[in-house]
């Protein structure tokens, strides 16, 4: 660091100077004290294990894998847009069904412990649908396609684990659950980024298939995390009472889902995400494909979706410091209209009209794949705390587990009808003729979900709560039970908005 100070009898210029290194110090050794305390306090399996789940695991394994089955779909298997599209979709049903996850973990351990055998079991799982896509030959499509859901359930069994862990920390040492949430956070963002800007170079190094042969490296230290994580043993158990709890579960969840507080935002939340149709791979298709197209390379690809994520980073941070204070219903609405607004540059790109503007391909889809990650975060992030909000004193993990599963099928639904979409408009390997009206129909269908928007409660995002009889608040102290809440959900919180 360098200060001009002419005054060198008052030494000022040379205080300066030894405050400013200090502060260098102090920022390039506070990350590291920061993790060395988290370890200290809560123990460094754990801290081993949020680094590798979220961060390498979901972060760069999740990346990778998405970019490698794009290319895997097209040029390996040889299926249209709209089949991939549909097919692909199917891999999310372990997403679907979390709560199942979440039920088995709380209340059948293996062995005594009820996280270390599933972190085992996930990796296990995850090496071996990764093995054998990458190196079968000729592996048939739905083979294919049986494996890759295996490895997402996989994924989704150890996304359910660490949650569950991070929830039991933050309960137990509620002062440090903030860093708990920004290890995860960090963790998650990080490995992303590194993923896509990793996906498009290894794709074009290795193939597709041998992108999926790394991606056994990442399930492997999911295992590891299991192998050495700390949690106190569970003797004696009586598996009796494994079915009688499975019924008080579901029971609660039943009750609670037929509160008109909880369905009518639940379906809301639904209808959003389905209308908002995915058309996604016949995009890519002509992205990578299509004469009259931009014609990206494989390392283009993976930085334009590495620099998305930075988007998507903007986005979270926009809500946090400036939209977190408002209204549900008034944020769902602007939030929406400019995720329609949003959808017109993918529009303008696919005419062409952007060179006519004078803006280069490369350039202009930087642009758009930045504002699209970064709204889509911003209307995303309501309907998550919203989700937060309608999760019952007792079940709150499952709970909100449950209500995921429904934004899951949201995001099926939608990947689903985009592929029915892209097939009525004969989008296909080689026509692109109509892509154009396929975007055009996607982005009217993202204003319909405002037709419905009167489902959406109007309270602010800060004091919504539901009825005291669905929470629960004759057993605590409504201070006692928002804060429990609060820290329990704020892992699954972040693992959720990585879906």
């Amino acid at each position: 660091m360098v200060v001009e100070d002419q005054n060198l009898e008052s030494g000022g210029s040379v205080r300066v100077v030894i405050k400013g290194e200090s502060h260098l110090r102090n920022v390039l050794w506070g990350p590291v004290r920061w993790i060395k305390m988290l370890a200290k306090e809560l123990h460094w399996s754990f801290v081993f294990g949020v680094v590798s789940l979220y961060g390498i695991n979901q972060g760069l394994g999740g990346s990778l894998g998405r970019v490698a089955t794009e290319y895997y779909m097209k040029d390996v298997q040889k299926v249209q847009p709209s089949e991939s599209q549909a097919l692909t979709a199917i891999t999310k049903i372990p997403w679907i069904i979390k709560p199942l996850w979440g039920i088995l973990t709380d209340v059948l351990p293996i062995y005594g412990f009820h996280r270390r055998p599933y972190f085992v079991l996930a990796g296990v799982l995850g090496v071996v649908s990764m093995l054998f896509i990458s190196v079968l030959g000729n592996l048939h499509l739905y083979l294919a396609l049986l494996w890759m859901t295996i490895a997402s359930a996989a994924m989704a069994i150890a996304d359910v684990t660490i949650d569950a862990c991070t929830a039991y920390n933050s309960i137990k040492h509620p002062s440090l659950a903030s860093d708990m949430q920004s290890l995860c956070s960090l963790s998650s963002s990080i490995g992303a980024l590194l993923g896509f800007f990793m996906s498009g170079i290894l794709v074009h190094l290795v193939g597709s298939k041998g992108v999926f042969g790394l991606l056994t490296l990442p399930f492997a230290l999911v295992s590891v995390v299991g192998m050495v994580f700390s949690e106190s043993h569970v003797p004696g158990f009586s598996y009796k009472q494994v079915n009688q709890k499975f019924i008080d579960a579901g029971r609660a969840m039943w009750r609670t889902m037929k509160c008109s507080d909880v369905w009518r935002p639940s379906l809301y939340m639904y209808i959003s995400l389905a209308l908002s149709l995915n058309i996604h791979e016949g995009l890519f298709y002509w992205f990578t494909d299509s004469k009259d197209g931009p014609l990206f390379a494989q390392e283009t690809v993976g930085f334009i979706l590495s620099i998305g994520s930075v988007g998507s980073i903007l986005g979270a941070t926009l809500y946090q410091l400036v939209l977190k204070d408002h209204a549900f219903r008034g944020i769902c609405l602007w939030t929406q209209l400019l995720f329609a607004l949003a959808g017109m540059l993918d529009l303008i790109l696919v005419l062409r009209l952007n060179l006519k503007l004078g803006l280069p391909d490369y350039l202009f889809i930087v642009v758009d794949e930045v504002v699209s990650q970064m709204i889509g975060r911003l209307k995303w992030m309501p309907l998550l705390v919203l989700t937060s909000k309608l999760c019952p004193h007792g079940i709150e993990g499952t709970f909100f587990a449950l209500l995921m599963s429904i934004d899951n099928a949201g995001f099926m639904t939608s990947s689903w009808l985009g592929g029915v979409l892209l097939h009525v408009l004969n989008v296909t390997r080689t026509e692109f003729g109509n892509l154009w009206l396929a975007v055009l129909i996607r982005n009217v269908l993202r204003v319909s979900p405002l037709f419905v928007l009167f489902l959406v409660p109007k309270g602010d995002q800060n004091t919504f709560k539901l009825p005291g009889e669905i929470i629960g608040e004759d057993s605590d102290s409504d201070e006692e039970k928002e804060e429990a809440r609060n820290l329990e959900l704020a892992s699954l919180v972040h693992s959720a908005d990585r879906r």
